[in-house]
């Protein structure tokens, strides 16, 4: 694959943007691989990226019913954090982040993380004492937690509202200064490229429409381009991983949702990072295109649909409006909806199934693309050694037998 150095990207802009090269295959598919992940998201690509480079194993398909990075990859809101409270959580977010700190160098493609913070807003009280809690969990784990005044947030976000006659005032917040944002097609493609250089097919436009399996063994895969043989498949398709799951007779604790978001025109930069709000339910950054990112709580109905609906578009603006009212004067260019998949603890679902040779990475709620390195990670090494890695054991299917819940509704950023 060829790297792109500065005097290439002269040569092209130069020609137009013409004859680009491909930055990744598209070939037809195999009749057998070792490993199937199904999803061309970023936990799919990842995962399969990971299989490659650190194991070795490059007999692998992704396999997409779209375009790479069409789902909830493309649809989110591109925030990257590990301030989760419990342990189990800050150790596998945590180890994300530090990914993503490396990722562009790792990749050789600008993923563009800007570390701007996230911070978190407290509106009251009781929120105060709560942030107190979280924020002291953090740095008693080692992780970068820091409680800020009023004065202190008007400083670092000096549009937001702070007088005392806000719809909802704000007390104080904490901060995680190395939390921030990404390019969410930046990191697809930069996994997708870097997979197709280790020799992993991409096969996009590849409806999955079964799954076969022969007693409690996994067989392979029937798509719109036929069945493909596999010993090993993963489910990498947030939004939608019950309705895999239902083709193995596997019935999982997720409950599908729309979440919205939308974004304003482009304006000068005026945002660092992240500002989340769970009382206004509302959470606002900047782009890299200087677009405001406005993001809310999840739709109240299941539902696979992506788009979004006028209740909770109003509410999500009203309540983003209420912590920085000068962006009324902004235009809305477009809105539009991800699939969330939620269990019952708002924490992931990872790693084996009771199906022989059948892997899960799904449950994902609001955090699927800020865990897509680790995600990958440890996906890969749970699929190539046949047990769960240790940063996911936590994350099992069985914890919804065993009641060892991670209830992480909170800390999860929005309303679920």
């Amino acid at each position: 694959m060829e790297k792109y150095s500065l005097l290439q990207l002269a040569k092209h802009a130069l020609s137009g943007h013409k004859h680009w090269p491909q930055a990744w295959r598209s070939p037809e598919p195999k009749k057998s691989y070792d490993v199937i992940i199904i999803g061309g998201g970023g936990q799919g690509l990842a995962t399969a990226y990971y299989l490659a480079k650190k194991y070795g194993i490059t007999n692998v398909a992704v396999v997409e019913k779209g375009w790479l990075g069409g789902g909830n990859t493309g649809r989110n809101t591109t925030v990257v954090r590990s301030n989760y409270f419990y342990p189990e959580s800050t150790d596998f977010f945590d180890h994300s982040l530090k990914m993503y700190e490396n990722l562009s160098l790792e990749l050789n493609y600008n993923v563009m993380l800007s570390q701007g913070g996230i911070l978190t807003l407290g509106h009251n009280g009781h929120d105060m004492e709560m942030l107190e809690r979280w924020s002291n969990s953090l740095q008693l784990q080692g992780l970068d937690a820091e409680m800020m005044t009023t004065e202190q947030i008007k400083a670092h976000t000096p549009l937001i509202d702070t007088s005392r006659s806000a719809r909802y005032p704000i007390c104080g917040g904490f901060i995680q200064r190395r939390g921030g944002v990404a390019r969410h097609d930046a990191v697809a493609w930069g996994y997708a490229r870097g997979a197709d250089d280790l020799g992993v097919d991409i096969i996009q436009n590849c409806e999955v429409t079964g799954v076969r399996k022969s007693g409690d063994r996994v067989q392979g895969v029937e798509t719109s381009r036929g069945y493909i043989k596999a010993d090993k498949v993963a489910f990498a398709v947030a939004g939608h991983t019950s309705v895999l799951g239902s083709m193995v007779g596997l019935e999982l604790p997720i409950v599908s949702q729309a979440l919205q978001a939308m974004v304003s025109e482009p304006v000068k930069p005026c945002l660092d990072g992240a500002v989340l709000s769970g009382a206004a339910h509302a959470y606002v950054s900047q782009s890299d295109r200087g677009e405001i990112l406005i993001g809310g709580g999840a739709d109240r109905h299941p539902s696979y649909g992506q788009r979004g609906n006028l209740p909770i578009l109003e509410e999500t603006l009203s309540a983003a409006l209420s912590l920085f009212p000068s962006f009324s004067r902004l235009k809305l260019m477009r809105q539009w909806a991800g699939i969330v998949d939620i269990s019952p603890d708002s924490s992931p679902i990872l790693g084996k199934t009771p199906i022989t040779g059948l892997y899960i990475s799904g449950g994902w709620g609001t955090g699927g693309f800020k865990a897509i390195p680790a995600g990958g990670d440890t996906l890969a090494y749970t699929i190539a050694n046949d047990r769960p890695h240790e940063l996911i054991k936590p994350f099992g299917l069985e914890r919804f037998v065993t009641g060892a819940l991670i209830d992480e509704g909170a800390a999860a950023g929005v309303a679920h």
